[in-house]
């Protein structure tokens, strides 16, 4: 067996090989649920569900090729023409684009203050916006995929962006990228990619180093595994003793059954290797969504919800063992509300199995585990197998240094020095993917923003009666500078419409 699978992450959101022995590609396993963003948010939104239809490749002439309808969400309520008010533009992640505008409070409740359009689009192949008709037509080999890459993202959304400005008689309208994790990798790279769409970016938990050898691969998991070990070191202990726990006591004949009833599964297990892996993914979404007050972004969870898996974990009476701590453990994540009769492993209800192909092709993210550092079992990235896996799933190779190449990475603070400008990457250091961001000043117009307790992208989303001063002060700093990038542009405007 290979030490390799790759674990598809949300915000971020993003996949990631997996400390373990399983050697098959699987999609993020979640419980059997409605997705969090059909329950009732904290802020009122209203859209108009609109379509667009893009061209497959925009990158050849090719008049065989098919369109497709990307779906983009709109809200105008504030936006007021006759002032050219500024276009607020959220770059669509990896998944159901109503989900992430649901979870975006932060641009909803700015909009007025700036006097704002709406556009939220959906990423392509994702949600309602699949190419050739159908989910399954899409998806069903690598030449339908094909198609499926940032880049064409990317352009999508120049697309959109050049048609609203026309049909809305918004040409003189600045436009502000905004997103989260893929999303604010995406509005960083738009930001370089394209300056005359956009007047700047606000780029949160947007890990763009996370490619080749630009950091340690091991980053991602020491970071997760510091959030435990700083709420309790006995939990991080036991956390790192249940992996062999568990290996040893699936091979043993009846293992698997007693596994399948400790962690309330509704199917039998088929191995160790898959509980592991479920476990994993609770952690480590832990760990992004570790937010100071009850959230239910990924899943209904309390405020500082690891400082409550460690205390369910701690807490067991004497005599309990390492697994049935786990298992109180988790279930903070996976079901905290405890209306789950029981779990499932292979349930993807936001839609983010695009990801996995994503992944295979450009997203190459190296990442290890240490065997000092890490609470999760000590892997190595291994490229050959990684290939090996892709090349059985989907049939394609990876092409590691693709990303580098097409947007940079390497000597990156020299790179936006030179070309870059206005553009805000925040980052909390609770999150593991702050690890692969932009973590410090640049330029006065390319700025990190870090907080030490914050988690994945918790400035793009509502605020709440019980936010901390810290984030209070770096939602007002974000305003702050996006209405310089705005007034500059209006000046500048002004002063080419005056000549």
């Amino acid at each position: 067996m290979k030490s390799f699978t790759l674990l598809l992450l949300i915000l971020s959101f993003i996949l990631y090989p997996l400390p373990s022995s399983s050697s098959s590609l699987f999609k993020h396993r979640l419980l059997r649920t409605e997705p969090s963003s059909t329950k009732q948010t904290e802020t009122k939104i209203s859209y108009k569900t609109k379509y667009l239809q893009q061209n497959l490749d925009h990158f050849t002439f090719n008049n065989n090729l098919p369109t497709f309808p990307q779906r983009y969400l709109l809200n105008t309520d504030h936006w007021d023409p006759s002032s050219v008010g500024p276009i607020f533009f959220y770059c669509g992640n990896e998944g159901d684009i109503v989900w992430f505008a649901q979870n975006s409070g932060f641009l909803w409740e700015i909009a007025p203050m700036f006097k704002a359009m709406l556009v939220f689009p959906e990423h392509r192949y994702y949600g309602e916006s699949v190419p050739f008709g159908s989910k399954d037509e899409a998806y069903k080999n690598a030449s339908t995929l094909s198609y499926l890459t940032s880049e064409q993202a990317l352009a999508d959304f120049a697309v959109l962006i050049t048609y609203l400005k026309h049909n809305y008689s918004a040409l003189l309208s600045p436009v502000v990228l905004f997103g989260g994790s893929y999303g604010g990798m995406l509005a960083a790279w738009m930001r370089l990619k394209y300056p005359h769409i956009a007047v700047g970016a606000l780029a949160a938990s947007a890990p763009i180093l996370q490619f080749e050898d630009i950091i340690p691969p091991q980053t991602f998991y020491d970071i997760v595994s510091n959030d435990f070990r700083r709420e309790s070191v006995t939990c991080f202990n036991y956390i790192k003793q249940s992996w062999d726990e568990i290996a040893s006591r699936g091979q043993t004949n009846d293992g698997l059954v007693q596994l399948t009833r400790t962690f309330n599964f509704c199917q039998q297990l088929n191995s160790a290797e898959d509980l592991s892996g479920w476990l994993s993914s609770a952690y480590s979404y832990l760990a992004m969504v570790n937010y100071p007050y009850p959230s239910e972004f990924m899943m209904p969870l309390p405020g500082h919800p690891i400082k409550e898996v460690c205390r369910r974990i701690d807490g067991g009476p004497p005599g309990t063992s390492i697994p049935e701590r786990i298992y109180e453990g988790v279930n903070v994540y996976y079901n905290y509300t405890g209306e789950a009769k029981c779990f499932e492993l292979d349930d993807d209800p936001h839609g983010l199995s695009g990801w996995n192909w994503q992944a295979c092709t450009e997203m190459v993210m190296p990442m290890s585990s240490s065997p000092d550092f890490s609470m999760f079992p000590p892997y190595e990235f291994n490229y050959s197998s990684f290939e090996e896996e892709c090349l059985k799933e989907f049939g394609v190779k990876p092409r590691p240094k693709w990303i580098t190449t097409e947007f940079g990475g390497h000597n990156i603070h020299a790179t936006l020095k030179k070309f870059g400008s206005n553009i805000i990457f925040s980052n909390g250091l609770l999150d593991p993917w702050s690890g692969g961001s932009v973590l410090q000043n640049i330029s006065e117009s390319v700025v990190a923003l870090v907080t030490e307790e914050g988690a994945h992208h918790i400035d793009l989303r509502a605020s709440t009666k019980n936010d901390p001063t810290w984030l209070i002060e770096q939602r007002a700093t974000e305003i702050k500078l996006i209405q310089g990038w705005i007034s500059d542009h209006y000046q500048k405007n002004k002063v080419i419409f005056d000549m």
